[in-house]
């Protein structure tokens, strides 16, 4: 159970900054961890200081976590700490010299356009599940949602007659997206001849529903997208968040501008949309090797 500050510092970054569900979830799984070890250190969190945390850190490497893991717990502790220093409730701000491990760049993987092509291709379209598969494939890449976004979209987000829809990012931020042709004529396919078939007789403003007709999980879209990807017969590591990247990578190939995928993704700062540039320059690499007579 987290010490009472900690719970309070979690009400306040839900309650009074807006942040999302998952994020206020990820933060408490790391304080969860550190309180984990001040239990075992016999440690209060006014007893925490600079040397303890170094501790935990170290602690946390020994048992295999990841650059990326740490860094992120060094951002909860750095958060909260701020947080209880602000109020009083600790004398000393434990966290002011840690620095987090620097992040190896990790590029995301991105399936080519024949690999979409191919997984598009598997939902069998004779069966309720097999159309609602296929709109959901479509709009997926046709968008770049995220896999949460794409779980909590309602009816009232769509405007398929003017081929956009509009969803809720990170942040609560909002963002109008334009659909394709392909995708829109696919919604509408499951929403006039599947949706009902799965709704049955009961209600649900989520747009995406399981065959029990409630809304699907975030967890139930990623075992799908595996058991698709398998009978497409694709051997790469592939997640929801592939035809994401997948979206990004193949507008900007063919020229899209950055600051539009940026508005198209919803990231908040360009830095993040970057890394798509080093994917594409990848793949012009890989071009020029395949094809230039002297490479």
């Amino acid at each position: 159970m987290l010490p009472q500050e900690m719970a309070d510092y979690l009400r306040v970054i839900q309650v009074e900054r807006g942040l999302s569900q998952n994020t206020v979830k990820a933060y408490q799984q790391d304080l969860t961890t550190f309180t984990k070890f001040l239990e075992e250190q016999h440690k209060t969190v006014q007893d925490v200081d600079h040397l303890l945390v170094l501790t935990f850190l170290n602690q946390l490497r020994a048992k295999g976590r990841a650059n990326t893991s740490v860094a992120r717990m060094v951002t909860t502790l750095r958060k909260c700490f701020s947080y209880l220093k602000k109020e009083g409730l600790v004398a000393h701000d434990p966290m002011q010299n840690i620095k987090p491990p620097k992040k190896a760049q990790h590029l995301p993987a991105v399936l080519t356009i024949e690999e979409v092509d191919r997984l598009l291709d598997v939902p069998d379209l004779t069966k309720t599940l097999g159309i609602r598969n296929k709109a959901m494939l479509e709009l997926m890449y046709a968008t770049g949602l995220r896999v949460s976004e794409l779980v909590n979209l309602t009816l009232a987000d769509l405007h398929l007659d003017m081929s956009l829809i509009q969803t809720i990012g990170k942040g609560d931020k909002e963002r109008i997206i334009p659909v394709g042709e392909v995708a829109v004529d696919w919604l509408k396919t499951y929403l006039r001849d599947s949706r009902p078939k799965l709704l049955k007789d009961k209600k649900a403003d989520q747009i995406f529903l399981n065959d029990h007709g409630r809304p699907i999980s975030r967890q139930g879209v990623w075992q799908l997208i595996k058991k698709l990807v398998k009978e497409a017969g694709i051997e790469k590591d592939v997640s929801p968040h592939t035809l994401r990247h997948s979206f990004a990578t193949h507008i900007l190939e063919n020229g899209a501008d950055l600051r539009i995928v940026q508005e198209l993704l919803g990231h908040s700062d360009i830095s993040t949309t970057q890394i798509y540039t080093h994917i594409s320059k990848g793949r012009l690499t890989q071009v020029y090797d395949q094809y230039h007579p002297r490479a």
